[in-house]
């Protein structure tokens, strides 16, 4: 698929034609999220520096990092770690996202997750890396519907009834009959366990992040579980006419946007605006990408510490560089970067004159993966 750029972008009488969608407003149990357009829980990178600048441009729920149960079990309040459950009141509402194999301690994980105060408990059954899956965790729930609802039975026991336990899946382990029966079965009795909403990502897990997101199948699901059930989607979401056409598409009463917010908080904004029936919003320019690049790296030193910033960060610079008009030079300048005066004179190297920006190459956010 080409670059944005390339694309033939719609109208804004095209967008207001387009807006028969399912709901303008998204709420997951009794918490209001507003434009349902959010972004999902990505490893490695969600983390509260990113969800702020996020919530800043527009995305109105994020979900955190995802954390292993017997992470948060053993847990101790410690300044290395402590960055993982923190979070504001500027971001909320937020959701703690947790991953685990048995029943049992996947329910003390959820347990710290409301301590921490998290506005939702998200249940990740959708993880497709190896590591994940060879520990019995993630995605390969989706294998055994049993222990899976088991899990969820627990986790919506132990966490208070005013706070919404969500779930994140793929839309199977294979393409096999079996697993798809095993899917339907998984997704019809968390709704009974009285689960408030379920993200479905349209690849199976055996698929992780090759060929294309079967949206099809997303639509499927939300027809299987009519109106009054949350269904958001997920995969291939990469601009923000690709969250307008899945809501389109599918009737998912709203999206969780992934790889395709990456240095790309921008993408929130634009989608609000296509919502609205307005043009496509130009990228921002490279003034503007300047200063969200130098908010995140200040929000970044808040959480980690000065001397701890700079490696967290070096790899959301390689992302914001495919906004920047000369990209690839940019990119291998952000490669090298360890520290605050590095990623400033990069800075000042690059975007010290104001041009017009791009809009990021769905290519660059193809070769990215997040658990989930």
């Amino acid at each position: 698929m080409p670059p944005i750029s390339e694309q033939k972008l719609p109208d804004a009488q095209a967008c207001k034609q387009e807006r028969a969608l399912p709901r303008s407003e998204l709420k997951i149990g009794n918490v209001f999220i507003g434009f349902p357009v959010v972004q999902a829980a990505l490893s490695g990178y969600s983390d509260w520096a990113m969800r702020v600048i996020a919530r800043r441009a527009g995305a109105s729920y994020s979900l955190c990092e995802v954390m292993l149960d017997q992470f948060l079990v053993n847990l101790k309040d410690r300044k290395k770690t402590q960055h993982f459950l923190h979070n504001t009141p500027e971001e909320h509402p937020v959701a703690g996202q947790l991953m685990g194999a048995e029943p049992e301690q996947f329910a003390l994980g959820a347990q710290k997750l409301v301590e921490a105060g998290f506005a939702v408990i998200d249940i990740n059954f959708g993880c497709p890396v190896r590591k994940v899956l060879g520990r019995c965790r993630g995605g390969f729930h989706l294998s055994q519907p049993d222990v899976a609802l088991e899990i969820v039975r627990r986790t919506r026991d132990i966490v208070p009834p005013h706070i919404p336990v969500s779930i994140k899946m793929r839309r199977g382990l294979d393409d096999s009959s079996e697993s798809r029966d095993h899917f339907y079965k998984i997704l019809d009795g968390a709704f009974d366990y009285s689960i408030s909403a379920i993200t479905v990502h349209g690849r199976t897990v055996q698929q992780r992040y090759q060929g294309p997101s079967r949206w099809e199948f997303l639509k499927e699901v939300k027809q299987h579980v009519g109106p009054e059930r949350i269904i958001l989607g997920s995969g291939d979401l990469f601009a923000a006419e690709d969250c307008l056409r899945m809501m389109q598409e599918t009737g998912v009463d709203g999206v969780t946007v992934a790889r395709g917010c990456i240095g790309n908080p921008w993408i929130f904004t634009q989608a609000q605006a296509l919502f609205r029936g307005e043009p496509l919003p130009p990228p921002p320019s490279v003034f503007e990408q300047r200063e969200v690049m130098l908010e995140h790296f200040r929000l970044a030193e808040q959480l980690y510490g000065p001397e701890r910033a700079g490696v967290p960060m070096r790899k959301f610079g390689i992302k914001y560089s495919a906004s920047h008009p000369q990209g690839l030079e940019v990119r291998n300048q952000f490669v090298r970067v360890k520290n605050f005066d590095e990623w400033r004179a990069v800075l000042d190297q690059w975007y010290s004159n104001d041009a017009p920006g791009v809009y990021p190459s769905r290519s660059l956010y193809e070769q990215e993966q997040e658990c989930g």
